[in-house]
């Protein structure tokens, strides 16, 4: 019976016959005794395979090179070398498959991110990307795990819409029209009145709106899934494909939202430190010294709360003492990530909520303050990253939601639905949204999006 690499490292019943599969990382050696470091991707870490001349020749060994891939048995001894506690003396070897070093692209030296992206189909193999995925899989498992022990709903919105949420255009149309001879009205548009659905569709951009009709009827509950952009954007923070996790909840105010927010990411994070501590040593040890410190100054303090008019007020303050922005700031302007980062990093040295943002920079479902000029926005600000959770507590009132839906050219015919909940039986309810690359880039380390989904669409690439 096969063992994990994972949990055979950690067996100590030395002389106990053992099983293991993987690829080869290295071959080395002399014609007396080879050592094949063996990776099955259960853990960051290959286990030592002994394979000596008197029970393999060269000739059967010679295949197996970087990439190739074979089961092992044989038995578990301790090891005397540094760097691992166990090894196996192989017994018998069964090749798998096999890789020519001529062409296999994953050979035993350095590669950069940007080559590896080209050969998405095979990065998972390497330690990085081992290391990255396994954790990907554990903040997924933390998400999960945190709203389904406080009692929330786990609740799929649809990936296909007939409204943009945000309002924020660029999304991808869905369509079954013959795109050779697209049927068009008397004005020269497509009539999407012929289209599958009988009307236009989009791929959704947030859950959101379906989202608060879930939480209006279940009380609390998130969603997990991916969403879709179709910006022209090639920055090393935007996808046209990424994942985003949204919970809504009946009769939270402002200060709940942040609290749970709060609660949230710290979870996750704790999560991260406490479950993947081995690949988080990887990682930190290979691109971003500070990972771990990082994290556990998250976990550590308090998030600072504070409105964004203080914020913006700070931010002029440090401007007249010299700091330097690239953008500029002031009352109603939209803060960069430069100003995040400064709140964050420089001014108060622990994660940040501002709350109360001005109502025009906002979307048109965010609850009006008394003040009519802001609105119940919040947003988490990070180390590094910046803003890592936008919220608010959503506008429960009909007619000031109607009202700022028609200022913002929101058509009513598009969120009838939405308006409705409003009507009939509405109640003060709360939500926000974590982009989850977001959150990965984070927790891994990593500097660029697109290293921390397995397979990355962006503008002109939707290869694998």
């Amino acid at each position: 019976m096969r063992t994990k690499i994972i949990d055979a490292l950690k067996r100590t019943d030395f002389g106990a016959d053992i099983n293991i599969k993987g690829w080869v990382r290295t071959r080395r050696g002399n014609k007396n005794i080879s050592f094949i470091a063996l990776n099955d991707g259960s853990t960051i870490h290959n286990i030592q395979v002994v394979a000596e001349s008197t029970d393999f020749s060269e000739e059967f060994l010679k295949p197996i090179t970087t990439g190739a891939c074979i089961s092992v048995t044989g038995k578990l001894v301790e090891s005397l070398g540094k760097g691992q506690s166990v090894e196996i003396h192989a017994e018998t070897i069964e090749i798998y498959g096999t890789a020519d070093p001529e062409t296999y692209p994953l050979q035993k030296k350095g590669h950069s991110l940007e080559f590896l992206r080209e050969i998405a189909h095979l990065r998972p193999r390497t330690n990085t990307f081992g290391a990255v995925l396994r954790m990907r899989h554990h903040m997924a498992m933390a998400i999960h795990t945190f709203f389904h022990e406080r009692g929330f709903v786990y609740f799929h919105s649809p990936i296909i819409t007939g409204s943009d949420c945000e309002g924020a255009g660029n999304m991808f149309v869905v369509t079954a029209l013959d795109l050779n001879n697209i049927p068009k009205n008397d004005n020269g548009k497509v009539n999407f009145s012929e289209d599958f659905f009988g009307k236009q569709t989009n791929l959704t951009v947030s859950g959101q709106l379906e989202g608060e009709l879930a939480a209006l009827a279940l009380g609390e509950i998130y969603t997990f899934g991916p969403t879709f952009r179709a910006e022209n954007s090639n920055t090393p923070r935007h996808l046209a494909e990424f994942w985003m996790i949204e919970p809504e909840m009946a009769f939270y105010e402002i200060e709940d939202n942040m609290q749970l927010a709060q609660d949230f990411v710290q979870y996750c994070v704790r999560w991260a430190l406490d479950k993947c501590a081995d690949d988080i040593q990887f990682l930190n040890d290979m691109f971003d010294k500070e990972l771990i410190e990082r994290l556990k100054f998250v976990v550590e303090n308090d998030f600072q709360r504070l409105t964004y008019t203080e914020g913006v007020k700070i931010l002029e303050e440090a401007v007249a003492k010299g700091v330097k922005f690239e953008y500029p700031i002031g009352w109603g302007m939209d803060l960069q990530s430069e100003h995040e980062r400064y709140l964050v990093e420089k001014h108060f040295k622990k994660p940040v909520i501002l709350i109360d943002y001005p109502k025009e920079i906002k979307s048109f479902y965010m609850k009006l303050n008394e003040d009519g000029k802001t609105v119940r926005a919040m947003d988490v600000l990070f180390p590094k990253i910046g803003e890592i959770i936008g919220g608010s507590q959503r506008e429960e009132d009909y007619t000031k939601l109607k009202k700022r839906a028609q200022e913002m050219g929101v058509p009513e015919k598009d969120i009838w639905w939405y308006l409705d909940t409003r009507r009939f039986g509405t109640a003060p309810h709360s939500g926000f949204g974590l982009g989850f690359e977001r959150l990965m880039l984070f927790v891994t380390g990593m500097t660029n999006i697109r290293d921390v989904i397995p397979f990355p669409r962006t503008p002109n690439n939707a290869e694998f």
